[in-house]
């Protein structure tokens, strides 16, 4: 499968993985901001309009952990990842693991964690952003997709366009 959630290139490199692709017009520096601090990243962070994130929580370190939760603002269910870094390379690269907290949702996306790597890359002022996430398994990372999750990573990516431009 090889696809486009909008903006964003999908591709599934292997069958437990998953590669989105997303240009900004922006320096890596900037985006690289954006992903990294919480108080920018609960306001592009969101996926689809209708939710928040109430909780985003650093630690931004090798060994560091972090804790992400997102709230529905119609019914208020709750759903989060969390994990902890194993590579910082400041606007270049971040490598962490993360578990899925299913929260309200009830869903699943497999006991494992994923292996998210994340890389920042800067051509004439514009950041080419990579996320490669690894999946235990092909059930994990099918059960991850069918949640919708590229079309929700793009609905994010609108914003940290609008956000970069400001």
């Amino acid at each position: 499968m090889v696809g486009t959630a909008k903006g964003a290139q999908v591709s599934l490199p292997s069958d437990r993985a998953v590669k989105v692709v997303r240009d900004f017009s922006a320096p890596a520096k900037l985006v690289y901001e954006a992903y990294t601090k919480p108080e920018l990243m609960k306001r592009w962070l969101t996926g689809y309009p209708g939710w928040t994130m109430p909780v985003c929580e650093m630690d931004l370190r090798p060994g560091g952990k972090f804790r992400w939760r997102w709230r529905s603002e119609e019914d208020g269910k709750e759903f989060g990842f969390y994990g902890e870094f194993h590579e910082v390379e400041p606007a270049s690269k971040l490598r962490h693991t993360e578990y899925y907290d299913p929260g309200d949702l009830g869903d699943t996306m497999g006991d494992e964690p994923a292996m998210i790597t994340v890389t920042f890359e800067e051509r004439n002022g514009t950041t080419t952003l990579t996320t490669l996430i690894e999946y235990a398994s092909k059930e994990d990372r099918d059960a991850a997709v069918s949640t919708g999750m590229t079309d929700g990573m793009e609905a994010s990516y609108q914003k940290l366009d609008e956000l970069l431009a400001a």
